[in-house]
């Protein structure tokens, strides 16, 4: 009898560890147990770029946090949050997005289906994907978006235009050239930094492609605020309005124009490896395929 009961506890051990195993394995499959806390993620993100870094217009740091947290083993990058992109995160089993651009900035009077940003925050939310948005810190910290767009060049010294509390860091970045570039070869290199085959020019009056250049004036994104007024033989930004691309050209400042986000885009793909070491190579961190600047040039 002694030896039945033995046999049938030793069954149901043999039953519960399987249980508990089968379990843990489920635990670590749905990433509840590998990967790193959310917090743990925003607290990497601004060691990297500390949000008093950012504009004080601007909607930075954790812009969605789901009621039911989970560990974040997979992360989408990307520059703007489209439904396409969020689905994207999804299918990779994300479990958190940074969009450099907040999709969050007028403020949202309801989360409902009948406009695309509540939509996409409906459907985070329900597939408990966290939202982080750093922009403009990103472009004032050293080593962020404009030293990226800065490193098209051959710098000998660059600082920020617009500085802030510490000089280091700020909006912009004026730029010594090593040596002189032609404004031909500054626009070669601007295309192989961005990868675009194509980008627009404005020629300063009096000047030719042929004409050397040694300082450049650069701003990410739409930077004609921060540009103006800045003496320099080229200005580089994404998109500036018509009358300040006019008034520069007159001033004898040639002008290259990339679109928005392709002055921005492309930095993700430098600062991706560099996240996922930060982070202990603990979470996999993708770029996003479906990101791209609404326009185009055909």
């Amino acid at each position: 009898m002694l030896l039945k009961i033995g046999k049938l506890f030793s069954g149901k051990t043999s039953i519960l560890k399987n249980f508990y195993s089968v379990s843990a394995s489920t635990k670590m499959s749905t990433g509840e147990v590998t990967g790193v806390k959310l917090s743990k993620v925003v607290s990497v993100l601004e060691e990297f770029a500390p949000k008093n870094l950012a504009e004080s217009w601007d909607n930075t740091g954790l812009l969605i946090e789901p009621y039911t947290p989970r560990n974040i083993t997979k992360l989408l990058l990307t520059n703007d949050l489209t439904e396409d992109v969020a689905i994207e995160a999804e299918k990779h089993g994300c479990e958190m997005i940074v969009a450099y651009h907040p999709p969050i900035f007028a403020p949202l009077k309801s989360i409902t289906q009948s406009a695309w940003k509540q939509r996409i925050v409906s459907f985070l939310l329900e597939k408990r994907i966290s939202l982080y948005s750093p922009h403009t810190s990103w472009d004032c910290v050293r080593g962020g978006v404009n030293d990226w767009l800065a490193s098209a060049f051959p710098v000998k010294e660059s600082n920020p235009i617009t500085p802030g509390v510490d000089p280091n860091f700020g909006a912009g970045r004026y730029v010594h050239l090593q040596f002189e570039i032609s404004l031909s070869d500054a626009i070669a290199k601007v295309k192989q930094l961005t990868g675009l085959p194509h980008v627009r020019l404005a020629l300063a009056k009096g000047k030719s492609l042929a004409d050397n250049i040694n300082t450049v004036a650069l701003c990410a994104g739409s930077g004609a605020s921060v540009l103006k007024g800045v003496n320099a033989d080229l200005y580089l930004t994404g998109e500036m309005l018509h009358h300040d691309l006019l008034d520069a050209a007159q001033k004898g400042i040639s002008v290259i124009l990339t679109n928005h986000s392709d002055s921005e885009r492309g930095f993700l793909t430098v600062f991706s490896p560099d996240l996922q070491k930060r982070l202990d190579n603990q979470v996999k961190v993708f770029v996003s395929q479906c990101d791209k600047d609404p326009l185009v040039t055909l």
